[in-house]
C-alpha cells in the first residue's frame, strides 16, 4: 500500500508561528502517528470508516488540555487563541484523527462563549474541553440555506419551553451531550426576528433522533421533537435575538470548517504525492510525467493559497475578536472546501482503479471534500456574501 508521504510538513505559513505553536503542531503529529498511522488502526476505531468521532479517544485528547485550547481557563480550557484551534483543526484532519465531532462542538462553543451564562458556560465549554460532544440543530426538511424560514417551534409554558418540529442533516447529534436547537419563538415578525437558541439535553424526553445514511457513514441524523420540554434557563442569549447571535458567530464557523478541510486537503495530496512518486507504469515512475506533474504543481500552489488565506483570517480574528469578517471568512469557507474536492477527485483521477478502491483512502477523501461544500452554507451560499459585501 502507498504510503504518506512526509515530504510536505509545513503546517500554517511555518515563518509566523511560535516556538511554543511548533512544539504543538509536533505534538499532534506524534499523537496522529502513534494512534492512528496505519490503515487498521483507523478502521479500528472507526468501524472501517463508518464512524468519523470516536467517544473515548475523543475523551483521551480532552485528557491533554488540546480541545479547550483558547477556551477560559475558568471552564477547563487552555491557553491559545484562533489560530492554536486552527492548527489543532488542521492538524488532527491530516492525521485522520477520528474526533469528527470536535469541529461541530467549537461552534456551540463560540456562541456559549458570546451569550452563555456562568452556568452554562461551566457545562458545555467544560463539557467540549474534557472531550465530550455537542450539537448545533438549524436545518429543516423544508428550510436549508434559508435558515431564517425554520418552523421548529418552541412554545414557552410556565418555567418550560414546549418544543414541536423536526430537524435535519444535524452533525453528530447521536453522540452529543446537548443539541443546541435554534427554533422560532415569535412568529408576529420578519423571518429573521422571532429566533431563539436553546440547548436541548440528550435523553430528554419528546426528543428523538434517527440516523440518515449517507456516502459518508453515520455523521447526520434527523432530530424529531414531539412536546418536548426544557426549562426556560436552557435559553442561550435573548429570547427572539437568535439571529443577531448565529450571525455573531459565522467567522468562526467558517473558519472551523476551512482549517478542518484543509487538513484534509493536504492528508490527500500527501497520499497522492506519495503514490505518483513509487508507483511506475512504462518503465518509470507515473509522477515523473508532465501531465500529472503540472497538475500536482497546480494543486500544491491551491493548497498553499487556501493555508495563507485561513490563518491570516485567523490572525486577524485573533487581533480583534469582535469584529466581522463576512467576506473574508467566507472566502476562505469557500476556497478550501472547493480546493479539497478537486485535491482528492484529482488524487482519485490520477491514482486511477486504486483511487477508486476502498483499499486506499482516496475514495474516504472524496466522500469527506464532496459535502464539505454543502454544509455550513454551500459555495454558492458563500459566493452570494462574498459578491453582496462588494456592493453587487
Amino acid at each position: 500500500m502507498y504510503g504518506w508521504s512526509m515530504t510536505t510538513l509545513t503546517a500554517a505559513p511555518i515563518g509566523e508561528l511560535t516556538d511554543e505553536q511548533r512544539d504543538f503542531v509536533a505534538a499532534i503529529r506524534d499523537f496522529c502517528e502513534r494512534e492512528v498511522g496505519t490503515r487498521e488502526q483507523r478502521d479500528a476505531l472507526t468501524a472501517n470508516g463508518r464512524k468519523p468521532h470516536n467517544v473515548e479517544l475523543s475523551k483521551r485528547v480532552g485528557e491533554l488540555g488540546w480541545l479547550g485550547i483558547g477556551l477560559p481557563e475558568e471552564y477547563g480550557g487552555t491557553p491559545g487563541g484562533v489560530v492554536d484551534m486552527c492548527l489543532l483543526l488542521e492538524e488532527t484532519g491530516r492525521g485522520q484523527l477520528p474526533i469528527g465531532g470536535y469541529g461541530v462542538s467549537r461552534i456551540i462553543a463560540a456562541a456559549t462563549m458570546k451569550f452563555g451564562t456562568d452556568e452554562q458556560k461551566a457545562q458545555i465549554l467544560g463539557n467540549i474541553a474534557s472531550g465530550g460532544q455537542e450539537a448545533i440543530a438549524m436545518s429543516e426538511p423544508g428550510s436549508g440555506s434559508d435558515v431564517a424560514s425554520l418552523q421548529c417551534r418552541a412554545v414557552r409554558d410556565g418555567d418550560e419551553y414546549v418544543i414541536n418540529g423536526q430537524k435535519t442533516w444535524i452533525s453528530e447529534a447521536h453522540y452529543a451531550d446537548n443539541i443546541l436547537l435554534v427554533c422560532r419563538t415569535d412568529d408576529s415578525g420578519a423571518k429573521h426576528d422571532g429566533i431563539s437558541m436553546i440547548f436541548v439535553p440528550k435523553d430528554t424526553p419528546g426528543m428523538e433522533i434517527r440516523p440518515i445514511e449517507t456516502m459518508g457513514g453515520e455523521v447526520v441524523n434527523d432530530v424529531f421533537f414531539s412536546d418536548c420540554r426544557v426549562p426556560v434557563e436552557n435559553l442561550l442569549g435573548t429570547e427572539n435575538q437568535g439571529w443577531v447571535q448565529l450571525t455573531a458567530g459565522l467567522n468562526i464557523e467558517r473558519l472551523i470548517l476551512a482549517a478542518m478541510m484543509l487538513g484534509v486537503a493536504q492528508r490527500a495530496f500527501d497520499d497522492l504525492l506519495g503514490y505518483v512518486k513509487e508507483r511506475e507504469q512504462f518503465g518509470r515512475p507515473i509522477g515523473s510525467f508532465q501531465a500529472l506533474r503540472h497538475r500536482i504543481a497546480d494543486l500544491a500552489t491551491e493548497l498553499e493559497c487556501c493555508r495563507l488565506l485561513t490563518y491570516d483570517v485567523a490572525r486577524r480574528v485573533d487581533q480583534n475578536p469582535d469584529a466581522m469578517f463576512p467576506r473574508e471568512a467566507s472566502m476562505a469557507k469557500l476556497k478550501v472546501t472547493e480546493t479539497a474536492k478537486k485535491i482528492s477527485l484529482e488524487g482519485m483521477q490520477m491514482m486511477g482503479g486504486y483511487g477508486y478502491a476502498t483499499e486506499y483512502d482516496m475514495e474516504r477523501h472524496v466522500r469527506t471534500t464532496l459535502v464539505s461544500t454543502i454544509y455550513g452554507g454551500t459555495s454558492e451560499i458563500q459566493r452570494e456574501i462574498i459578491s453582496k459585501t462588494l456592493g453587487l
